[in-house]
């Protein structure tokens, strides 16, 4: 098998795991959990048979899920604390490439979507998608039914619209992106990876659970629910401080909507849809990442 065979069969392994997290399938034992479990479990050993895992990524992975599990059934409240944070610190090992085992291929390098954009590296990450598909497997209440479907999309519309306007009209004002209309070669490929990777990951880490169970630590605070927004807001937009100061400072705006679909929507799907949203009309119809300075 060719190189791009093995990666097509891993991701699209990992694709559909991800899609399997909302797939209408009945529970064996009263366990719903099986669809996703066995799907990461095909895509894993796909991965070792393609090279783009070792034997250390298996258990990488297994030590996120089982202390994602451990924090989710966790009695004591001190025990539960600790098995959070160790959480947290996976999931960030994970999503920024620290943790052992993976060999995420580089599919296009310097690539100029736009003509006068700035050159862009095409990676596919399967560390990353681990992260949003454990978090959301495990602490994440998914929509079940079109009727949820239709009510999650009416809270966030709003959302959506703000911050389609805002985000990318202050990018086009501070000189960062302008008007430009494209299908590229890459583009089917970058809106699934960034909606299935990129976004469930981010989404399902920022705000799906660190600021669900901030804001939950904070109930009791007045204004909590608030704090905890801007904290994780402002988290996001420093992960994003790699590709300078200004789109750190339009991450932290996107990421406060992001915060709102969410909490509007009382559902991981809000916040997801409302990032790929933005992410797509800016890949699709602006300079993409950026104008190269």
């Amino acid at each position: 098998m060719t190189i791009a065979i093995h990666v097509l069969l891993t991701f699209g392994l990992l694709a559909l795991t991800v899609l399997s997290l909302w797939a209408p399938l009945p529970a064996i034992r009263g366990n719903r959990a099986w669809p996703w479990c066995g799907g990461l479990v095909l895509a894993i050993l796909a991965g070792l048979h393609g090279g783009i895992l070792d034997w250390r990524a298996p258990l990488s992975i297994a030590v996120f899920a089982a202390l994602a599990w451990g924090a989710r059934e966790a009695r004591g409240k001190h025990v539960r604390a600790l098995l959070l944070v160790l959480t947290t610190v996976a999931a960030l090992a994970l999503a920024l490439h620290k943790a052992p085992g993976f060999h995420n291929p580089l599919l296009a390098d310097g690539i100029r979507f736009s003509g006068d954009g700035a050159p862009f590296a095409l990676w596919a990450n399967f560390d990353k998608a681990v992260v949003g598909i454990v978090l959301v497997g495990v602490f994440c209440e998914r929509i079940g039914s079109a009727a949820e479907w239709r009510e999650m999309l009416r809270r966030i519309a709003p959302v959506v619209a703000s911050v389609l306007v805002v985000v990318l009209g202050l990018g086009w004002l501070l000189g960062q992106i302008r008007l430009d209309v494209k299908w590229t070669p890459w583009s089917a490929w970058f809106l699934a990876s960034n909606l299935l990777i990129t976004c469930v990951a981010e989404e399902a880490f920022f705000r799906g659970f660190l600021l669900e169970k901030m804001a939950h630590a904070m109930r009791g605070w007045r204004g909590g629910v608030l704090v905890a927004t801007l904290v994780t807001s402002i988290l996001f937009g420093l992960a994003h401080l790699g590709g300078g100061s200004l789109l750190a400072l339009l991450a932290t705006i996107a990421g406060l909507h992001y915060a709102a679909a969410y909490l509007l929507s009382k559902r991981v799907e809000g916040a997801i849809l409302a990032h790929f949203a933005l992410n797509a009309v800016h890949f699709l119809a602006f300079t993409y990442p950026s104008l190269a300075r």
